[in-house]
């Protein structure tokens, strides 16, 4: 399957995948190489981050309901699992 990614792609997408695996909450990451980032609009609930331009890994917390503060911030700190969804180049749904 990773071959069908093409090298780099595969690369990186192990690096993020083990960077997840090895992280006991989402806060772990948010600041590493990647640029972990909470998704917007329809996509709201999930998280990016960077493979191989253009494309991104997306995934969700595995917690539900999403952990959130009072004023309906994610709080990573409180993530604790996540669920790979795709590997895709969102900007071009737009």
């Amino acid at each position: 399957m990773l071959a069908a990614l093409g090298k780099i792609r595969a690369t990186i997408l192990r690096r993020r995948l083990t960077q997840l695996k090895d992280a006991t909450t989402l806060e772990e990451v948010r600041h590493l190489p990647g640029n972990y980032h909470e998704l917007k609009n329809a996509r709201k609930g999930q998280w990016g981050c960077d493979l191989d331009q253009p494309y991104r890994l997306v995934f969700t917390p595995i917690k539900d309901p999403i952990p959130t503060n009072e004023d309906g911030q994610y709080i990573w700190l409180d993530i604790t699992g996540v669920e790979v969804i795709e590997i895709i180049n969102y900007h071009k749904e737009k």
